[in-house]
């Protein structure tokens, strides 16, 4: 008879679960996210305590490049009798109505260029040239036909957004792999279906290129049209900075055009991240 030596209760290895992975695995890309944002504030602190030596050292006069410290103040005072919290509000305004018009255009208009090779044909040259004319150019007629109110403003922003958004989505569509059109079309796909299952997915990626990029050009426009005709906004922050001769004025005006630019692009590029969650793709996370 054979008998079974029993030596005590027999411990059982833990089961690994497949969410143990993926946690560690979004626990890695949270660290390293962070990591990234920390490594992203050294060179801004060196040069910002380079800058306080320097003008505290007496190589450039402070009445040229005031010191960091001195913009605290400055600052505090802007905010203190709501200057500057106002004019980065109607700024902020005007770019995202202007940058809406713009973008909206350059959607639909791109969208008909890049799925009709007629559309191309007919208004893509015309286009193509508007392109190539600077954003000054546009401000003297847009004075003579609309006058020097709100709207030479918000529609000199818009063709700033437009072009950008146009070309991308028109790149995006026409570098659409032509076997996922055909595999589409083998499943019955056509129309508007074949657009939005093929086509929009695979032409997000340089619309959202578009977009960021037309954000960054509508700031720059809004700027050319503060500088020019305005009496609130950033850019007229500017140009009372000049004209009454307090660079602490014109480069606080700089600074906050600096932090609204990139408050919005990373707007823009966590909805990217959000609807382009399905890529398979290489992302550096650190090296």
């Amino acid at each position: 008879m054979s008998q079974v030596a029993s030596s005590g209760p027999v411990e059982q290895a833990p089961r690994r679960t497949r969410a143990e992975p993926r946690a560690r695995f979004r626990a890695s890309l949270a660290l390293a996210g962070l990591t990234a944002r920390v490594q992203g504030l050294i060179v801004p602190a060196v040069l910002v305590a380079i800058w306080e030596a320097v003008v505290r050292g007496g190589l450039i006069p402070a009445n040229l490049l005031p010191p960091p410290s001195a913009l605290i103040a400055t600052v505090r005072e802007l905010l203190a009798d709501g200057t500057l919290q106002q004019n980065m509000l109607i700024s902020s305004l005007r770019v995202l109505a202007g940058f809406s018009i713009g973008a909206g255009l350059g959607v639909v208009i791109g969208a008909a260029v890049g799925l009709s090779a007629k559309a191309e044909a007919l208004i893509g040259p015309t286009f193509q040239g508007l392109r190539a004319i600077p954003s000054l150019a546009w401000v003297p007629l847009l004075l003579l036909w609309l006058g020097i109110d709100e709207t030479p403003k918000i529609v000199l922003i818009a063709i700033g957004a437009f072009f950008p958004v146009y070309t991308g989505l028109v790149s995006g569509i026409h570098n659409v792999d032509r076997k996922l059109v055909e595999f589409g079309r083998v499943y019955g796909l056509k129309g508007a279906t074949l657009i939005r299952r093929i086509f929009l997915p695979a032409a997000l990626p340089s619309l959202f290129v578009g977009l960021r990029t037309g954000l960054s050009l509508a700031w720059m426009f809004l700027v050319a049209a503060e500088l020019i005709a305005a009496t609130q906004g950033l850019g007229y922050l500017l140009s009372d900075g000049r004209e009454t001769g307090r660079a602490d004025e014109v480069i606080v005006a700089i600074l906050a055009l600096a932090l609204l630019g990139k408050l919005s692009d990373s707007i823009l590029a966590g909805l990217e991240h959000w609807l382009l969650r399905w890529r398979d793709v290489y992302k550096t996370i650190g090296a």
